[in-house]
């Protein structure tokens, strides 16, 4: 590659096509920051990367606008470098014990510490009103990493408790229904936890103490349909709290009620 304006390079794709090269080094670390059709605007992001870390300023996350040549998530991630000395490639801010993690100057989501690591190495895709990232080559929502399901209703299968639905912080997560087909139906003066199951409507396979125990209990009644001949499938819970020994004997061991049983023999006879 061939440099012109400083801090720009020159580059010929497969197609014969130039792309200009922007790059620079700060704190002996070498920083691309993006391939541009035109010189010019290639070295205009060089001089932007060069404000934010020129000793004169305080350049802020901000300050951004959408009239830059720099990228935003280059800007943040420059930024963050900056003031807190470690680079990262996504655009993530380090906080005092969390971090944020920006799409815009506006729209910031807030991670505790112990996630950095995973977010650092996974970068978060919006799709509408879900986010989600690349993880073992499948699309994953989010959410799943913090025990919400596909479906979960908000408020009422989990609340964020200081009202911000960007804050996914472990402190500020509230999850009241883990699990597929059970929900708290009190809380007091024991809590007790409904199971029910989706047949052609949904029907109550009984109440139990224990959200495990409901959600084994939910897993039985989905294998006595399936198992039975129902041509529907279930999604089952996933118990991480038990081995597979565990599981099993739990399995054995949990009572549906006598009415679902009911409704099951007149289902099959």
């Amino acid at each position: 590659m061939k440099q012109l304006l400083k801090g720009v390079y020159k580059r010929v794709d497969s197609k014969g096509k130039n792309w200009y090269i922007a790059s620079f080094t700060y704190k002996s670390k070498h920083i691309s920051l993006g391939s541009f059709e035109d010189s010019n605007i290639a070295h205009a992001a060089y001089n932007e990367a060069l404000s934010i870390v020129a000793d004169h300023t305080k350049i802020t996350l901000n300050d951004y606008d959408e009239t830059m040549n720099l990228n935003f998530e280059k800007w943040v991630a420059i930024i963050n470098f900056r003031d807190n000395g470690i680079y990262i490639k996504n655009p993530i801010y380090l906080r005092k014990k969390f971090f944020e993690y920006y799409f815009s100057p506006s729209e910031v989501m807030k991670f505790s510490a112990e996630d950095l690591f995973y977010y650092s190495h996974h970068k978060i895709v919006r799709r509408g009103r879900h986010y989600f990232v690349a993880d073992y080559g499948m699309q994953s929502n989010i959410m799943h990493r913090y025990g919400i399901r596909n479906f979960a209703v908000p408020g009422k299968d989990y609340i964020f408790l200081n009202g911000d639905n960007l804050d996914f912080r472990y402190e500020n997560l509230e999850i009241i229904n883990r699990y597929l087909g059970v929900r708290l139906e009190k809380k007091f003066p024991k809590p007790v936890y409904v199971v029910k199951i989706h047949i052609n409507g949904s029907v109550i396979v009984g109440r139990y103490d224990n959200e495990t125990t409901a959600a084994i209990a939910y897993n039985k009644a989905a294998l006595l349909l399936m198992e039975g001949g129902l041509n529907k499938k279930y999604e089952l819970n996933f118990i991480d709290e038990l081995n597979e020994t565990e599981y099993e004997d739990k399995l054995l061991e949990i009572k549906l009620s006598k009415k679902f049983l009911r409704f099951i023999d007149s289902l099959f006879s």
